[in-house]
């Protein structure tokens, strides 16, 4: 019987130069077919190192030829067929072939799934996403562009990701300043995030966990993976709330009950307002700014207590509320920062805009299943949020704010010391 003595090479250039001619038509199904036949080349390049030239009859080869079979590749989010070649150990046993398992390794798909489930594309529409429906590669049954294969792919691949994230070493990161909000997903389901801002002004989300009610045991669960994960309960940090009396007491008992803790003014000036007659809400946030400019800690007390006498008439309630929390009000000023690294410091705005960004990759979510459900989106979206994230805008003065940190933790260890000595005495 004849041999056939056509080069592989030739037969994918002929494939190649096939697809060429069509190009105009598709170029889609170009690249398909060329990278197609690149890989079937490379696939017979490894089965003649394993096997030797074909029909040759060399020794001391460890495998030979074992027929041809189908399998799958991911393209365009989902999946096509390409044969392979087989080959067999001498002593038995399949031997995988470099190049296929290369290809197959590439969580393409996975990657497809959840990039585009990030910018909102629901699971129903994914195939019209990667595949235009008058496209010259069709999705057959079985393409892995299925609503249900999607949501899978995107299962796996965000709670891997998640796990990896949560797991990180904090060791490293030079943090001085940590903001913690609550995010509400769910009427009994509350999730607790983390962002910190390092000495260079880069920010980072740190960590999340999830609760029925922002508490001080759940608080106290998201301090305690932190610090379990590298971040060092001496160092004095600047703690940035919305006020929540929860996250205060959950900080003060991990980190110290001097560590400094700013309250959002923006929080704490709506939260007045909203609760004054209209007439009032332009003087009284006229009031509240200027008390948030000052630099003088002293002075912008005394300028809130004097707006909280003015109001006991008018609205005790909200005279109360505004002397509620006044030392951590002012934290920042007391520490001594410019106007501008008081701007930046003295609210919750880097969360909450990571907040606006998970909502955002959330929102086709119509029923939350289970905790682990939204642990994973939430997840998800905080890492997303984190590649749109850009340095604080008065990053160049952090040193200062390294400075003042330092001076009151010396500050309040010399206090801590004479104490103990009193009381020994």
């Amino acid at each position: 019987m004849k041999k056939s003595t056509t080069s592989s090479a030739v037969v994918q250039a002929a494939i190649v130069e096939d697809a060429w001619q069509d190009v105009g038509a598709s170029f889609e199904r170009f690249c398909l077919t060329s990278g197609i036949a690149t890989l079937a080349s490379m696939m017979q390049e490894d089965a003649a190192l394993l096997c030797g030239p074909r029909y040759g009859r060399a020794a001391g080869k460890d495998a030979h030829r074992w027929g041809k079979t189908r399998g799958k590749l991911g393209f365009h989010g989902g999946k096509v067929e390409i044969e392979r070649p087989r080959v067999r150990a001498r002593d038995g046993g399949e031997l995988a072939l470099p190049s296929w398992e290369t290809a197959m390794s590439e969580d393409l798909l996975g990657k497809w799934a959840m990039n585009l489930m990030l910018i909102n594309v629901s699971t129903r529409k994914f195939g019209r996403a990667v595949r235009l429906p008058e496209g010259d590669v069709p999705a057959p049954k079985g393409a892995g562009v299925s609503k249900s294969a999607v949501s899978r792919r995107f299962v796996a691949l965000s709670a891997e990701r998640m796990k990896e994230w949560m797991a990180t070493d904090l060791s490293k990161l030079d943090l001085l300043v940590i903001q913690i909000d609550g995010l509400h997903m769910d009427d009994d389901l509350m999730l607790v995030g983390a962002v910190g801002i390092d000495g260079a002004g880069d920010k980072h989300p740190l960590g999340v966990i999830e609760g029925a009610t922002e508490n001080t045991a759940v608080v106290q669960a998201l301090l305690d993976n932190l610090v379990a994960r590298g971040l060092d309960p001496m160092a004095c940090r600047l703690f940035v709330l919305d006020g929540a009396k929860a996250l205060s007491k959950a900080i003060r008992k991990t980190f110290g009950r001097h560590t400094p803790i700013q309250r959002c003014q923006v929080h704490k000036a709506r939260n007045i307002v909203e609760r004054l007659p209209k007439p009032l809400h332009a003087s009284i946030r006229k009031v509240l700014r200027q008390a948030w400019e000052l630099d003088d800690a002293a002075k912008a007390e005394r300028l809130i207590r004097n707006l909280a006498r003015r109001l006991e008439h008018e609205a005790p309630g909200v005279s109360g509320s505004i002397l509620e929390g006044i030392d951590e009000i002012l934290t920042v000023t007391r520490l001594g920062l410019p106007a501008g690294l008081r701007r930046s410091l003295a609210c919750t705005n880097i969360i909450e805009n990571m907040n606006g960004t998970i909502r955002r990759v959330c929102r086709n979510v119509k029923r939350w299943h289970d905790a682990k459900m939204a642990l994973r989106w939430t997840a998800a979206g905080m890492m997303e949020a984190a590649k749109g994230f850009r340095r604080l805008k008065a990053h160049k003065q952090l040193p200062l704010l390294r400075a003042a940190l330092l001076a009151h933790q010396a500050r309040h260890t010399i206090t801590a010391n004479l104490e103990q000595q009193a009381k020994a005495a």
